[in-house]
């Protein structure tokens, strides 16, 4: 069973910028991050092969870097950070990336709360 934990999250002004962290308790293929705001489906941000082969969403395309420190640690830098972007950021890992869908992925985190303020 592979465990993630994630850290990193936190409050920020637009504009700003930080840098989430999340690590396995063991290697695995395709880590990922998502994010879900109240009353809306769990959104896919960025996933990152074993290899750094990188998937982003349109929407954060230019303002988030994703990589993978090791086969256990993946990061993701934000930056230019909208209010928009508020939400709890999970991150997640699977056998393989795909099309940054969540269903396409097995194991999940617990979630780190993002907050940007106008």
């Amino acid at each position: 069973q592979v465990h993630l934990v994630e850290s990193g999250g936190g409050s920020v002004q637009a504009g700003g910028s930080l840098t989430l962290h999340c690590t396995a308790n063991e290697y695995i293929y395709c880590m990922g991050w998502f994010r879900q705001t109240p009353g809306k489906e769990r959104e896919g941000v960025a996933q990152v092969t074993k290899d750094g082969a990188t998937t982003y969403a349109d929407s954060v395309k230019g303002r988030f870097t994703i990589s993978r420190d090791n086969a256990k640690k993946m990061s993701l830098q934000m930056s230019g950070l909208k209010p928009e972007d508020t939400a709890m950021y999970y991150c997640a890992a699977g056998a393989y990336c795909y099309s940054l869908r969540s269903s396409e992925y097995d194991y999940w985190g617990q979630g780190t709360q993002v907050t940007v303020s106008s």
